[in-house]
């Protein structure tokens, strides 16, 4: 949590009921403040019966300081099991109106085209029908997108992600991700350049996850750039690990927004307007499995000057 929001919890109760949305008897910080005076008035009891029944005041002032820790540090595990209870609801709520989002204009589309096409209506039909059967296409395969990211998302968060890493080279997964890329870049009117370090080690990596986050940074930067653009890829060493670096001269990221962009189902105002299509996912994704892989990733961008993403994985030593 941010500092800023961190301040506000503490200072303010009402902002924690206000963030989750609960009234403010569940709110886990006016809770807490609660938990807080009864915890004062145990402690100030636990005192007046030890003065009573026990003559030595140095145990008199053990007990009281046991007790009072004891009851602070309950409150504070009672008051952040509440918390997290809070938050996973709050989390719960916001992912179902932002995957009814998703799914809500996809599903528009697929009524609409089925309504025309089973209209009756032949003289309209036979002009127009393959333009429907490319619509239907589309937001089919857009649905089938945005629920494989769901499911990939939801195994990495219980840790069900089943790695098989072996020897992987990274310059030739790039390779043939720009072949496989090179239709729709030439329909963007993008060109991919690729600059390799000679001689490099490879990673340790499971292919297909490597593929996927590769891929998806790729697509990203061939989607977001302006028409005739430039995606610059360069692979090199940086001590033991690999750099991976992907540059783009498109829309950018607005600093206002840079914090947000690996969480889930972010996507910058300015991306928006560039491109409508999109869940939000891939990028969190991205970060996951690399981490998940043993790498770090992260990004330089300035809102309409392009970005550039890297990323870094170990190498390894090449057999002698």
């Amino acid at each position: 949590m941010p500092v800023k929001e961190t301040i506000a919890s503490y200072v303010n109760p009402l902002y924690s009921c206000r963030k989750y949305g609960i009234s403010i008897w569940q709110c886990p910080q006016f809770l807490f403040m609660v938990m807080g005076f009864f915890s004062i008035a145990a402690i100030i009891a636990v005192w007046l019966i030890a003065t009573s029944r026990i003559s030595d005041p140095f145990l008199v002032v053990l007990i009281v300081l046991a007790a009072g820790t004891f009851l602070i540090v309950m409150s504070f595990v009672i008051t952040n099991s509440f918390e997290r209870v809070a938050e996973a609801s709050r989390m719960k709520t916001e992912f179902i109106g932002i995957v009814s989002h998703q799914l809500r204009t996809p599903l528009t589309n697929l009524k609409f085209s089925l309504e025309f096409l089973l209209s009756g209506r032949p003289e309209q039909l036979k002009v127009d029908q393959n333009e429907y059967f490319i619509i239907l296409q589309e937001n089919t395969k857009r649905m089938g997108d945005l629920i494989d990211s769901l499911l990939t998302i939801s195994k990495l968060e219980s840790g069900n992600i089943p790695l098989q890493k072996k020897e992987v080279s990274l310059e030739q997964i790039t390779k043939d991700l720009i072949i496989k890329n090179k239709p729709f870049a030439e329909a963007s009117k993008v060109r991919i350049s690729l600059n390799c370090q000679p001689n490099l080690e490879n990673v340790f990596a499971d292919s297909f996850w490597l593929e996927q986050v590769v891929g998806n940074l790729l697509d990203n930067a061939v989607r977001y750039s302006q028409g005739g653009g430039l995606v610059d890829i360069s692979i090199g060493r940086k001590g033991r690990q690999i750099l991976f670096a992907i540059k783009d001269d498109g829309v950018g990221i607005p600093k206002a927004e840079q914090k947000f962009i690996f969480e889930k189902f972010f996507r910058s105002a300015n991306a928006l307007k560039k491109q409508t299509d999109g869940s939000g996912l891939g990028l969190h994704i991205v970060k996951k499995f690399v981490e998940l892989l043993g790498g770090k990733i992260w990004f330089k961008s300035a809102e309409n000057k392009g970005a550039v993403f890297y990323f870094t994985l170990p190498a390894l030593k090449k057999r002698s």
